[in-house]
């Protein structure tokens, strides 16, 4: 690719002395908080792993999470921005916990988890101005797809993953006729390229998620996380299930489910605080996943099928923030100024 033209226009309004924008705030506060629970995540994988590849791969990932959470630690001291609380090893990790996942689940769960952070990245690098903040972002971003480069390598090369389902080329250019967007009614189409990509993508994302939820299912303390954990676990399934029968209906291959990577141990390698939020959390990126599934989407029946898989993904957020509020454990993002209280203390 040729470099593109440097383009010499000096600003003053992007210098390290101007104050953080809310969209630097955010993106920042978001990426501390994940990497402060991926880094009790992944060393309590390092625990119980024994291929050498895999746990090479988890040290990669720990030292990339330790690194971000360092870099982003620098730039609230910059700006004398209260460190969040997130997670730590001393609250939130019980190292001494029997394996609960087998080393394969490792390697699926680093890749969920990668584009998870992929996702906050990308998006930050258009709406954060400060150079700092940007070289930040940019960093986390390239490092990433670092990661995941060596991720798929693995998933690769040990046969633990088949890729997108094989299509033909097409013969010619064509423009779609009016029946493009049937699903339940008159001549319904194949699924298109983009439609197959999604499927794909929300099937493996769910059999990682699904066998996650069901290990927390095993060992969470409180009664009420662990019914809204089986709730979640069932609502998965019934997800997966959905999105495989459209692609088996066209006799096109999807991920397996990940369900025997789980162990049978019901000690608890977490708190009920870091497992609660890490649901949420993955629950809350799978809805934005279904949002960019709506928007390549041109059937009918696989924008309902998505819809009511928003809805659910949505009521269980909902009842799961609930929980964490009530419990006292979901720290606040940084807000906006209340200016109706200000103006009434006058």
């Amino acid at each position: 690719m040729e470099p593109l033209t440097p383009i010499n226009i000096s600003s003053e309004k992007t210098d390290l002395t101007e104050n953080l924008t809310s969209a630097e705030m955010g993106k920042l506060w978001a990426t501390y908080m994940g990497n402060s629970m991926s880094g009790c995540i992944l060393r309590y994988f390092l625990q119980h792993v024994e291929d050498q590849d895999i746990k090479t791969l988890l040290e990669n990932a720990l030292k990339l999470s330790t690194d971000f959470m360092k870099k982003t630690e620098a730039i609230f001291n910059k700006e004398n921005f209260p460190i969040p609380k997130g997670f730590s090893v001393e609250e939130d990790l019980n190292v001494g916990a029997p394996r609960l996942f087998e080393d394969e689940y490792y390697v699926h769960y680093l890749k969920y988890a990668s584009k998870a952070g992929l996702s906050i990245y990308h998006i930050a690098i258009p709406l954060v101005y400060r150079k700092d903040v940007e070289e930040f972002f940019i960093y986390c971003l390239d490092s990433t797809i670092a990661l995941m480069k060596q991720i798929k390598e693995i998933l690769m090369g040990k046969g633990l993953i088949i890729k997108p389902p094989i299509i033909p080329v097409p013969d010619k250019v064509e423009f779609v006729q009016k029946e493009f967007l049937n699903g339940f009614l008159g001549d319904v189409r194949p699924l298109h390229a983009l439609e197959i990509t999604h499927l794909y993508d929300n099937i493996e994302n769910n059999v990682t998620s699904k066998a996650l939820i069901m290990a927390f299912s095993q060992v969470v303390k409180s009664e009420r996380i662990r019914e809204l954990f089986i709730r979640g676990k069932k609502m998965t399934h019934k997800h997966v299930e959905a999105y495989m029968e459209k692609l088996h209906k066209e006799d096109l291959p999807t991920p397996s489910y990940l369900d025997h990577l789980v162990t049978k141990s019901t000690f608890a390698p977490f708190s009920d605080k870091l497992m609660l939020f890490h649901k949420m959390d993955m629950f809350s990126m799978k809805i934005r996943a279904f949002g960019n599934s709506e928007a390549v989407n041109g059937r009918h029946d696989i924008g309902l099928m998505y819809t009511k898989s928003l809805l659910r993904l949505a009521s269980f957020v909902e009842d799961a923030a609930e929980i964490m509020v009530e419990n006292g454990w979901m720290e606040q993002p940084p807000y906006a100024v209340e200016r109706n209280k200000l103006a009434k203390k006058e």
